[in-house]
């Protein structure tokens, strides 16, 4: 991938840590803030890292954006899983290039573009969603990130059954999980991994109930907290606010039936 900026791209306008723009790069067109305007024009030719100087004359640096930054700056109509608990879900799911990927529902779209980003380009995701208007937003927003092609999106309600068999990941974020455990097992290669993010304890309790009595081996549940530091010299100490809880994770493998 060049780093070099073209007309159409995209591209992450950095100011602080806590100010940054994702704008596409539309010769002729301004991008105001409250640090003065910037004229995309002058981001074409130039490279990821280098700096531009708004009409205030504040610096910003231009950066190809990373997947993190598509999820965050999405359109939402739902909440979305964070990094955080998307990066285990990835470590213990072994998704990859090639894997087959069954994900409901949708919301969105952060999780599927991730999961569609490390899938590709011989894989396949397969998002159901329910509500049609989420749907549409989650084409946008994997459209925007350009892994669509990655991506077959379902209007369909996973609790009546999933279409797809031999996937090697089944992975849920929804309100009542232990209800897809039995088409997941069906849907699953043997040794295939169920993944469920769930915000409540009596969730995990009525999905790992599920799990075991549908057979499931090496169940496990874990929450993933992360603290920021704010570093300075003399102050370096923990954030005074932070995320306590998302939620939890649920991994599980599929084991033959005797």
């Amino acid at each position: 991938m060049s780093d070099v900026f073209n007309e159409g791209d995209d591209v992450l306008l950095y100011l602080d840590a806590k100010r940054r723009y994702l704008v596409k790069v539309t010769k002729g067109r301004e991008f105001h803030t409250h640090r003065g305007f910037i004229n995309l024009d002058d981001l074409v030719g130039k490279r990821s890292g280098e700096r531009t100087v708004s009409s205030l004359g504040v610096e910003f640096v231009a950066l190809k954006p990373t997947v993190v930054d598509y999820i965050l700056k999405f359109p939402r109509l739902t909440q979305i899983m964070y990094p955080k608990d998307i990066g285990l879900l990835l470590m213990y799911t072994g998704i990859g290039p090639g894997s087959r990927v069954v994900e409901a529902g949708v919301g969105s779209g952060a999780l599927t573009t991730v999961l569609a980003y490390h899938v590709k380009p011989s894989g396949r995701i397969y998002g159901y969603e329910v509500e049609e208007r989420f749907l549409e937003n989650a084409r946008k927003n994997l459209m925007r990130a350009y892994v669509i092609e990655y991506v077959e999106l379902k209007h369909k309600d996973i609790t009546t059954g999933i279409d797809e068999t031999d996937v090697d990941v089944v992975a849920l974020d929804l309100a009542t999980p232990w209800t897809i455990v039995s088409h997941a097992y069906a849907a699953l290669k043997g040794g295939g991994v169920f993944a469920s993010f769930s915000p409540t304890v009596n969730q995990v309790e009525r999905t790992v109930e599920a799990l075991n009595v549908e057979g499931f081996i090496d169940v496990e549940t874990i929450e993933c907290i992360t603290r920021n530091l704010k570093v300075k010299s003399g102050e370096t100490r923990p954030v005074t606010v932070m995320i306590g809880h998302t939620g939890y994770l649920i991994f599980a493998r599929k084991a033959w039936k005797r």
